[in-house]
């Protein structure tokens, strides 16, 4: 299956306003290359995106909306113009080499630590603990109970969305991806485990998500629905407080309907682990389908061959790739010559340094 007509993978798509030449998205990935106190990027995420630019479109790593929304080590953010320069050195050179890059904005809430905040606790939308791992300066610790955010603080994290979302356009990506999966900050605003508000942004379920939709407004307000995306992940497990039960799958499906109302560029949706290309990620994305309206991105697992499975059903509009784009900077043309994927080296992934991270050959180079 190496003829380029007969992928689904290698065709254009329209996700809003963005023109893509192939449906092989590059996801998000924490690379931890950002190694100064500025956590500015450098000359190494330069090289690492120009590589990858002939994905159809890259999805940057994680970058935080502000100070209060640093929770790893050596993550750029894009709240500072220090920051918006470097990246827009970045956007440059994706564009030279004729690609196309989104900014994914974020903030970690309750799984930071004071270790990242100046020893000021994390902030969330109820004081409830977690007990997740934070990964701080010192090695893994035990998140805290953080401190929740006052109406106003949320009013402030809302201009710090905007911020970034101005920093991003000022720094020429092609759009937005707001961070709303896992078990970061928007994530937590949505579990009722870990969201006990009762004003009103809390209670039932429409109020617990009404932050994703201020965030949404606000951005949106900034670059237009059409160059805004939203990642999320409705079957996320991770300890007891994370559980893709019934009543909370029930949840999402409601969100995903009224994020239909959005005209959003596209929704990049998380499946189940380890379930890309089997009956339960068909079963997730046939779901998803039937609950949101608009383009869907599908990320988890998924490979050459279940993702243009996935496409060919119908059940996505395009499929990002994680892992696979670590060691391979060339996915697309891979793909379109059916050639072997590289393996990744996982001790590089986040120790910094050009090793692992920009020194991955294309196919057929030494």
């Amino acid at each position: 299956m190496s003829d380029t007509a007969s992928q689904p993978l290698l065709r254009p798509v329209r996700l809003g306003a963005l023109d893509l030449p192939n449906r092989v998205l590059m996801a998000p990935m924490t690379r931890a290359r950002a190694t100064n106190a500025e956590l500015v990027p450098t000359a190494l995420h330069v090289a690492y995106y120009r590589q990858r630019a002939s994905a159809g479109l890259i999805v940057s790593e994680g970058t935080w909306v502000g100070p209060d929304a640093v929770g790893y080590i050596h993550v750029p953010g894009i709240w500072t113009d220090t920051q918006t320069a470097a990246w827009a050195q970045v956007t440059d050179a994706v564009h030279a080499a004729g690609g196309k890059i989104v900014s994914q904005i974020g903030h970690l809430g309750a799984l930071s630590h004071p270790d990242h905040l100046g020893g000021r606790l994390p902030v969330a939308p109820s004081a409830v603990n977690p007990h997740e791992m934070s990964y701080t300066p010192d090695g893994p610790k035990e998140t805290v109970t953080p401190r929740a955010l006052t109406g106003a603080e949320i009013a402030a994290t809302l201009d710090d969305y905007r911020r970034a979302a101005e920093n991003a356009r000022r720094a020429g990506f092609d759009g937005l991806e707001i961070h709303a999966q896992g078990n970061h900050f928007i994530a937590q605003f949505l579990n009722p485990r870990l969201n006990r508000r009762t004003d009103a942004y809390g209670g039932s379920a429409e109020n617990r998500a009404r932050l994703l939709f201020d965030i949404v407004e606000t951005v949106t307000d900034v670059w237009g629905a059409d160059r805004v995306g939203v990642k999320l992940s409705p079957y996320w497990r991770n300890g007891t407080t994370f559980t893709a039960d019934e009543e909370l799958l029930a949840d999402y499906d409601q969100l995903l309907k009224r994020l239909g109302d959005c005209d959003l560029a596209y929704l990049h949706l998380v499946g189940p682990d380890g379930g890309a290309g089997g009956d339960d990620a068909l079963t997730a994305f046939g779901r998803f389908r039937a609950h949101y309206r608009g383009s869907v991105v599908a990320n988890l697992g998924f490979t050459r061959e279940s993702g243009n499975d996935l496409i060919a059903r119908g059940l996505a509009d395009a499929v990002s790739f994680g892992a696979p784009y670590i060691a391979n900077p060339d996915l697309v043309e891979r793909f379109a010559q059916g050639l072997p994927l590289a393996e990744g080296d996982r001790e590089t992934y986040y120790s910094g340094g050009e090793r692992g991270y920009t020194d991955y050959p294309a196919a057929g180079r030494p």
